[in-house]
C-alpha cells in the first residue's frame, strides 16, 4: 500500500493541502456563524453541547438541562473529548466557540486528504480532489446542522487513513486511539483499523487493536453509558429495521462512493467505514439511513483516501477529480438551499434579541429550540416543547417555530396555559413572547 510521490513541483505539492484547508475553514466558519446569527442554529443540538462544554469550563461534571434538568451528557453519548474545548470556551463563552472549533477540525481533515491525492494523482488533480472533499455532502450536511462531537473524529480518521496508505502502521494506530473518547460507536472503527493491519500482515498489532476496540465499545454500551444514564439503559437503543428504507439506504451508499468515481471500492481502507454504516443501516431510526444531519461526516475522509488508494495505477485516477468536484458542487447547491435568512427578517431578529436581553444572567429559562443557543452561555436553559412540566422563573417562546418535537398547536396551547396559571407576559413582538412567573 506504500505510495510513491507523484512528479509534481514540491512547493505546489506542499502548499495545496493548506490552501484547501484554509479556504474550507473560512467557508465552514462563515456558514456556521451565519446560521447562528439568523436563529437557524438550535438547542438540539448546539445548545446541548454548549451546556456540556460550559460545565467542563467551570470545573463541573458535564450536564445539559436541555436534555432534562441536570441530565449528565456522558449518559447520553460518551464524548469526554469535549473537555478539550473548555479553555477556548473560557476565552469566548459563546456557542460560536464550538462552531469555530468544528470548522477548524473539518478543515484540518482536508490536509491529509489533499496531500494523499496530490502525491498519487499529481498536484493539480490532488488539489481538485481536496476541493471536492471539502465540499463533500457529508461534511456540508454536518456544518449545516449545528455542532457535534464527531468533528473530532473526522481529522483523526483522515490522518489514520493517510498513515495506513503509507504503511506507517503504528502511527495509524496512535491517531485512531483517541476515537474511544469521541463517541461510543467509534471504538468499533478502531477495531476496523486493526482489521486493515491484519490484512496487511501486521497480525500481532492488528489483532491487539481489534480486541481493544471491540472490548472498549462493549464496555461503553453495556456498562458505562447505562451506569451514567438516569434511566439505567443506553439512551439510543431504538431497535432494528435492517430491511426498511431500502431506496434511501441504497441512494446514500451510491452517493458515498460516487465522488471517488467508485475507486474507493477497490481499496481495503473502505473497511474503516463498515462499522458506522452497519449500525446506521440496521437501525430502526430512519434519520440514520439517508444523507442528512451529521452522521456521514466521519465517512468522508475514509472514502476519499480509499478512493485515492483505489485510483492509484488505474484509469479511475483521471475520473476521480472530476467526479469529486462535480459531486462537491452539487452538494453545495443542495445545502445552500438551507442557508437562508431564517424564519425572521432582520428587524424581527433585532426585536427578538432585545426581548432576550431582558432575561438576567444566571436566570433559569424555559426556551424554544431556536432561541436556546442565544441563552445557553449565560443562563440555565430548559427545553420548551409544549409538554415540559418545568415552571422556571422565565419562559421565552418563539412564534412561529418549527414543530419538532411536538406540534405547533401543542406549543401554542402550552404557552396559553402558562399565561393562565401564574405567568405574566412582560414583553414580546410578533416573533417572540416573554413570560415571567408572577
Amino acid at each position: 500500500m506504500l505510495i510513491a510521490l507523484a512528479p509534481a513541483p514540491a512547493r505546489t505539492r506542499l502548499r495545496a493541502p493548506y490552501v484547501v484547508a484554509g479556504i474550507a475553514f473560512a467557508g465552514y466558519a462563515a456558514w456556521s456563524l451565519q446560521r447562528l446569527r439568523t436563529f437557524d442554529a438550535s438547542g438540539f443540538d448546539l445548545g446541548i453541547f454548549e451546556q456540556a462544554v460550559r460545565s467542563y469550563a467551570h470545573g463541573h461534571w458535564p450536564m445539559s438541562d436541555l436534555l432534562g434538568p441536570g441530565a449528565p451528557t456522558l449518559g447520553d453519548h460518551f464524548h469526554p473529548i469535549l473537555a478539550l474545548l473548555a479553555p477556548f470556551y473560557l476565552l469566548w463563552p459563546s456557542p460560536g466557540t464550538l462552531l469555530l472549533a468544528q470548522a477548524f477540525l473539518f478543515a484540518l481533515s482536508a490536509v491529509p486528504v489533499t496531500r494523499c491525492a496530490s502525491q498519487v494523482l499529481g498536484a493539480r488533480r490532488g488539489a481538485v480532489v481536496g476541493a471536492g472533499y471539502a465540499l463533500s455532502w457529508g461534511l456540508l450536511s454536518a456544518v449545516n446542522f449545528d455542532f457535534h462531537e464527531i468533528c473530532f473524529a473526522v481529522p483523526m480518521l483522515a490522518f489514520t487513513a493517510e498513515h495506513l496508505l503509507r504503511e506507517r502502521w503504528r502511527a495509524a494506530v496512535w491517531f485512531a486511539l483517541p476515537l474511544v473518547l469521541v463517541k461510543e460507536d467509534l471504538p468499533l472503527t478502531l477495531a476496523a483499523v486493526g482489521l486493515v493491519l491484519v490484512i496487511n500482515r501486521q497480525r500481532r498489532l492488528g489483532w491487539a487493536v481489534v480486541g481493544f476496540g471491540v472490548a472498549t465499545s462493549a464496555l461503553l454500551f453495556l456498562v458505562v453509558l447505562p451506569a451514567l444514564n438516569p434511566s439505567g439503559a443506553y439512551a439510543h437503543n431504538g431497535g432494528f429495521n435492517p430491511f426498511g428504507g431500502s431506496i434511501v439506504k441504497v441512494s446514500m451508499l451510491l452517493a458515498l462512493v460516487t465522488p471517488t468515481a467508485f475507486a474507493a471500492l477497490r481499496s481495503p481502507l473502505l473497511l474503516l467505514a463498515v462499522p458506522t454504516l452497519l449500525w446506521r443501516l440496521v437501525s430502526a431510526n430512519d434519520r440514520y439511513w439517508g444523507m442528512g444531519y451529521h452522521y456521514s461526516a466521519v465517512l468522508m475522509p475514509i472514502v476519499f483516501i480509499a478512493g485515492v488508494a483505489g485510483a492509484r495505477g488505474s484509469r479511475l485516477g483521471r475520473l476521480f477529480p472530476a467526479f469529486a468536484l462535480v459531486a462537491g458542487l452539487g452538494s453545495v447547491g443542495l445545502q445552500a438551499a438551507h442557508l437562508t435568512d431564517g424564519l425572521w427578517t432582520p428587524s424581527q431578529r433585532a426585536g427578538i434579541d432585545a426581548v432576550l436581553a431582558r432575561i438576567p444572567d444566571g436566570a433559569t429559562v424555559l426556551a424554544s429550540n431556536r432561541l436556546a443557543p442565544r441563552l445557553t452561555s449565560r443562563c440555565t436553559v430548559l427545553f420548551f416543547d409544549g409538554e415540559s412540566p418545568s415552571r422556571p422563573e422565565w419562559v421565552v417562546v418563539a412564534k412561529p417555530e418549527t414543530s419538532w418535537p411536538t406540534t405547533l398547536e401543542s406549543k401554542a396551547s402550552a404557552a396559553a396555559e402558562l399565561e393562565r396559571t401564574g405567568y405574566v407576559r412582560v414583553d414580546g413582538t410578533d416573533s417572540v413572547v416573554l413570560l415571567h412567573r408572577a
